[in-house]
């Protein structure tokens, strides 16, 4: 039976979204200014081994990267749509229609190489078989996101099925594949739990598109940084033995279900050099700085910062803001 009773938005959603190494930008502490980067409008390349230029990473919130080597582009999770489905107001409605914000996406996606989905709400793939359609990137993800990707009237030959401990190789970076965890509710559940096994129907509301298992993901560029990314706030820690990135972009975590999950992480990451919060914003307002964060939200950023000061005080925490490139 559903459970008629309001939707409080971190019980029933926790998606919540969370040496030296040089970075160069003006977004370093929550509250900075930067302007936002423009799109270029370069026209789509095909994958081979040349990078040319600086590697840089732009957040586009909720756990959304772009990230380009030289002339090459890697995208994660890009949710840029960001419409109202009233999970912010306390008046969820599962029933929203899924849309894209054509607008929106084609403005910041000029081209894409591959897209990295972490898991497959609709706040991380809500925008990707639009973008993997016009500019033809190739979708890696789990079997949900495949079975979903073919919905969506993409070929097969696009979709690149994963399960955890694939090692890509696209020349000038890697891309390693990590089984990893959903985050948890108040109530030790998630919102739309489940997977694909075949080939849907078309999705049409925001609950068509379920959990359907998670991945992370580590970027390593050659010549450059290597670089963890997590789209939930929980994690297999065995899967991250030996990784020792970098840099990671860990997902703030919305409640305590997850047992000393800062401590846990930093230790299984070997407590990186940087550390970035990310899935802290307020996904249903436009893309535009300063990030707007709801009170609760903002208090669960502070202390995941606290934590990691705490935890790993040698790793410096980079609090980002949209569009700002950042060079590791």
């Amino acid at each position: 039976m559903l459970d008629k009773r309001p939707y409080d938005r971190r019980r029933f959603l926790l998606d919540a979204a969370v040496g030296t190494a040089a970075v160069s930008t003006a977004g370093l502490v929550a509250g900075a200014s930067a302007a936002p980067a423009q799109a270029a409008t370069a026209a789509p390349v095909a994958a081979g081994p040349r990078r040319s230029g600086a590697v840089s990473f732009r957040w586009w919130g909720t756990s959304g990267w772009r990230i380009d080597i030289g002339d090459r582009t890697v995208l994660v999770d890009p949710y840029l749509s960001r419409y109202d489905t009233g999970l912010f107001t306390g008046a969820f409605n599962e029933n929203t229609p899924l849309k894209v914000d054509t607008a929106v996406v084609d403005r910041l996606v000029d081209r894409a190489e591959n897209i990295l989905v972490t898991h497959t709400h609709w706040d991380h793939f809500n925008d990707v078989p639009h973008i993997a359609g016009r500019t033809g990137a190739r979708v890696v993800g789990t079997l949900t996101a495949y079975h979903l990707g073919l919905a969506y009237g993409l070929p097969s030959g696009q979709l690149a099925p994963a399960r955890g401990g694939e090692v890509l190789d696209f020349g000038a970076y890697t891309v390693e594949v990590v089984s990893s965890l959903h985050s948890r509710n108040a109530a030790w559940s998630m919102a739309f739990p489940g997977v694909r096994v075949s080939r849907p129907l078309r999705p049409e509301k925001i609950s068509d598109l379920p959990e359907g298992d998670t991945l992370a993901y580590q970027i390593r560029v050659d010549g450059g940084p290597s670089v963890f990314f997590m789209g939930a706030s929980d994690f297999a820690e065995r899967n991250l033995a030996g990784l020792a990135p970098d840099v990671a972009m860990v997902a703030s975590a919305a409640t305590t279900a997850t047992a000393d999950y800062v401590p846990r992480l930093m230790a299984a990451l070997d407590y990186p050099k940087v550390v970035v919060p990310v899935h802290w914003d307020n996904f249903e307002t436009p893309l535009t700085n300063p990030p707007a964060v709801a009170p609760n939200d903002r208090k669960r950023l502070d202390d995941l910062i606290a934590a990691v000061r705490k935890v790993s005080p040698r790793s410096r925490v980079l609090v980002p803001e949209y569009h700002t490139a950042y060079h590791f």
